[in-house]
């Protein structure tokens, strides 16, 4: 392996890279192997959503050659897919993150140098804003760059298709196959070339924010009847461009920032993580909320992608609301309101539907179900939810979906989960559940009475390096080759493989096919429909636990004693899993 590695570091001594990254490359070789190995054992995979990774010298690490070869295996893909006789566009936007707006540049430079007009945003740009203009200006494809939620050493590059959505199959196995052909900087074109790069800005948010004003399904009479307070925090990223503009175009006048965190900076100074999911990243958005006696507090990740929500409940406290909550309430609002406006009828709706990913509350399908709407499972990542919408636009009608890692959208012209969207339809759902004389709190409370107390939780382990991916290779094996028979003391009555694309009746021995592209997830289901879900994170060294048990909910009064009940289910399942995975012992 020393071989391996330290061949591919010598060859990055060429003059083939800058000075800068040479010296660089040399420090390491002379003073620290470990991280010499770290950056070069590997090539960074180019995996099905794009680049992500530390950003830094070496093949595994990413850095001006890595984002120039995968735009260049990208180019390549593009033009043998739409032909090389036709003038192609593509549109560039990136995040708050250090670097990213160096890695934009280099990313547009390689498409003009290839001939292409790329459409690059003037500055910061959410995610979905992206999705758009890929639509908006009738673009082949597209490119983000950006790390998401992940800690501020790393960097990311998602590539969109020419519907405005993550690339796919069979196109994103096909994109990988010319990266890799993409071995070295000679074969990239950093700079020349007869293509044109226009900037883009206002004109592309006027357009964007309009587009979700059609969303809206208040009338300006109920809009003026709520006061709500409204605390917003970009968490130094993308979202202080947009968020706060959209909210309040729809009506919302009471919007109080956090100073602290307007201010983007790719190092996230008052965090340790940028996730909206960690309730330390929403903290100082909540004390914000408790001194101003605000109603709602939102919270979006460097990329304007994901939400978080706090609420104040009946009795004046802040709550924070997880991402199958805030799905839950979504998914009910825009059902309801829908209804209550025509929109949708009594009975069977077949001409709309809705998406949630396998992973997600199968509260979403019970309340979707109770409409007449059917609710269609993807795999895990938004953009096989954007997928579904792509084979059925003209078809049927998309009225929303989500999954639990925070994300949710609305419509059909973006296609990503949308914070943007988000947190104008939570802001609306607060003043719809207001008139109702609810608190969201309320409101999700009312959704458990009628529909089941739904209750989920998520465990990651972290496991870095080349040493942890193999563990995480080694705990999945062993979970597909010996199941949990049990799950909290219920029986496990079918096993979902979706790598082996089959799920197996764990009772009579039967085999049933699963009619999505294969994934490394498996999930277990037991008698008492307790769902626990197991795969390795696509974007962190991580693997992920989903654990899903369901109640009954006899009254308002019963909420707590119920959740309690559940969460100590929750709390042998997490025992059980994590012992599991380290023993063999059921």
């Amino acid at each position: 392996m020393a071989t391996s590695y330290l061949e591919r570091a010598n060859s990055w001594l060429t003059n083939d890279f800058d000075e800068q990254t040479r010296e660089q490359v040399k420090y390491l070789i002379e003073n620290n192997l470990k991280e010499l190995e770290d950056s070069f054992y590997r090539s960074l995979e180019f995996g099905t959503g794009g680049l992500r990774g530390i950003m830094g010298v070496g093949t595994n690490r990413i850095n001006r050659y890595t984002i120039g070869m995968a735009t260049q295996g990208l180019v390549n893909y593009i033009i043998k897919t739409f032909g090389a006789d036709k003038q192609h566009s593509v549109a560039i936007a990136f995040d708050c993150r250090n670097n990213s707006s160096y890695f934009a540049e280099i990313t547009a430079d390689v498409f003009a140098a290839n001939g292409f007009t790329v459409y690059q945003f003037e500055n910061l740009r959410p995610t979905p804003e992206l999705s758009f203009a890929i639509r908006h200006y009738g673009c082949v494809a597209g490119v983000m760059i950006t790390a998401s939620h992940n800690p501020k050493e790393y960097n990311g590059y998602k590539a969109y298709w020419n519907d405005g959505a993550q690339v796919t199959s069979p196109h994103d196995n096909n994109i990988i196959k010319e990266v890799l052909k993409i071995d070295q900087p000679s074969k990239v074109k950093f700079e020349g070339g007869t293509g044109v790069i226009k900037k883009i800005g206002i004109e592309t948010d006027d357009e964007y924010l309009n587009a979700i004003l059609s969303l809206t399904l208040l009338t300006k009479e109920m809009n003026s009847q709520s006061s709500l307070k409204i605390v917003y925090s970009p968490i130094h990223g993308t979202g202080v461009k947009l968020i706060p503009e959209a909210l309040k175009r729809i009506g919302f006048k009471n919007i109080i920032n956090v100073p602290e965190q307007d201010v983007t900076d790719g190092n996230f100074p008052t965090v340790k993580y940028p996730n909206p999911e960690e309730r330390e990243a929403l903290q100082m958005a909540i004390d914000k909320a408790i001194l101003t006696g605000a109603d709602i507090v939102l919270a979006t990740d460097p990329d304007g992608d994901r939400l978080g929500v706090a609420v104040k409940n009946s009795a004046g406290e802040i709550e924070i609301l997880n991402g199958n909550q805030t799905a839950s309430i979504l998914t009910y609002y825009l059902l309801a309101r829908s209804k209550e406006l025509g929109i949708i009828g009594e009975g069977s709706n077949k001409e709309y539907y809705m998406v949630k990913t396998i992973v997600t509350t199968d509260l979403l399908k019970t309340i979707s179900e109770s409409y007449g709407v059917e609710m269609m499972n993807v795999l895990t990542g938004f953009k096989f939810i954007a997928e579904v919408v792509r084979n059925l636009e003209g078809k049927r009608k998309f009225i929303g979906g989500g999954e639990e890692s925070y994300g949710f959208n609305a419509g059909e012209f973006v296609r990503d989960k949308d914070a943007v969207i988000s947190c104008c339809l939570l802001a609306e759902a607060a003043v719809w559940a207001r008139l109702k004389g609810m608190t969201l709190t309320d409101l999700l409370k009312d959704i458990y009475l009628k529909y089941g107390f739904y209750k989920e939780h998520l465990i990651s382990l972290t496991k870095k390096g080349k040493d942890g991916i193999e563990q995480i290779q080694s705990m999945m094996k062993a979970f597909r080759s010996s199941p949990p028979q049990h799950l909290a003391g219920s029986t496990v009555v079918l096993v979902h493989d979706y790598l082996k694309s089959e799920t197996i009746d764990m009772v009579s021995d039967l085999r049933y096919k699963i009619n999505l592209p294969k994934s490394d997830v498996l999930q277990f289901v037991s008698a008492d429909n307790t769902i626990v879900s197991v795969r390795p994170s696509g974007t962190e060294p991580k693997i992920k636990f989903y654990f899903g048990v369901k109640g009954n909910l006899a009254s308002v009064s019963e909420f707590e004693k119920t959740e309690a009940e559940l969460n100590h289910k929750i709390e042998i399942l997490s025992d059980q899993m994590i012992s599991y995975q380290t023993t063999g012992n059921q």
